[in-house]
């Protein structure tokens, strides 16, 4: 039976740090695993748009062997009414993985279900897990570790937040969520990430005070203030997200060795100022890269290369 990735919580607490060493052996030697895909094709849906997963996804299968299939929404027989499970039991019979940007996590079930091959969520509005393994290996080669590190997410608590609760709880980590009112993460998934970090040694806390949530933070993170498909709520949002830009006034709270985060792309001046982005504290151009290497480590375990 295919093992899918549509959400962080599908690996465990062991698994995930097993896929962060594998990245870190990949990032460390490009050549390793060289063709250990070799024949192997991957079916690539992007129904959003796409930068970082759209390239890292296609470089790192053709780096492994395997071959990438990209495919907007328009290029499938979706947009004419086939169904995302029919699209599945084809495609099942053509490639060796299918990796889907879209809208509803709900499409993402329904066609892990249909499928035989593994399914791999690249977004959807609920998680971006691809993005929380870039994230966790990003903290742990910088400040070296994961455990008992103080993660705070500031500003949507959006399907990135998501996946950053997930995953942060699972290694064992303090991870803090500031929104504005109205804005937090959905009460299952903080419920969830509390259930497992229980189990892991670490925290959850969400709440509403940026400069709370930052102090004595080891890496403050931050997103867009309006995802993809809530363009028209960007000038309502621009009114109350402005508490929550990472500035260096914010920064100036954090740990002295804190790093900064953003998953890309940024809207400068909005939820990030130049210069942090641009800073000596910055990660972000480093994340972006290691999106690349874990993405090449989850499709090697999915496909059942040791």
């Amino acid at each position: 039976m295919a093992r899918h990735f549509l959400s962080v919580d599908d690996l465990d607490a062991e698994e995930l740090l097993d896929l962060l060493d594998l990245a870190d052996r990949l990032k460390a030697d490009r050549s390793l695993y060289r063709g250990a895909l070799d024949g192997r094709s991957v079916a690539l849906i992007f129904e959003k748009a796409s930068t970082r997963t759209r390239v890292s996804f296609e470089v790192g299968l053709a780096q492994l062997g395997a071959q990438p299939i990209a495919l907007a929404a328009g290029d499938l027989q979706l947009g004419r009414g086939e169904t995302i499970e029919d699209t599945g039991r084809v495609l099942s019979r053509y490639v060796d993985a299918v990796v889907l940007r879209t809208f509803e996590q709900d499409r993402l079930e329904a066609l892990a279900r249909a499928a035989s091959v593994p399914v791999v969520n690249a977004l959807s509005d609920f998680e971006h897990p691809c993005q929380a393994l870039a994230d966790l290996q990003t903290v742990r080669e910088r400040l070296g570790g994961l455990a008992g590190r103080v993660l705070t997410f500031v500003g949507d608590g959006n399907n990135v937040a998501h996946s950053l609760l997930l995953a942060g709880a699972k290694a064992g980590m303090i991870v803090r969520v500031a929104t504005p009112p109205g804005f937090e993460p959905i009460p299952l998934v903080v419920q969830r990430a509390s259930e497992i970090a229980s189990t892991t040694g670490g925290s959850v806390e969400v709440g509403n005070d940026p400069k709370s949530a930052a102090l004595g933070a080891h890496a403050l993170y931050t997103d867009v203030w309006a995802s993809m498909g809530q363009e028209e709520e960007a000038d309502e949002r621009s009114l109350v997200f402005p508490a929550y830009r990472i500035d260096e006034e914010l920064l100036g709270l954090a740990a002295p060795d804190a790093i900064v985060l953003h998953c890309l792309p940024a809207h400068r001046g909005q939820e990030i100022t130049d210069e942090v982005i641009d800073g000596p504290r910055s990660a972000v151009w480093d994340q972006a890269e290691n999106r690349l290497h874990a993405q090449k480590a989850l499709m090697l375990s999915l496909l059942g290369v040791d």
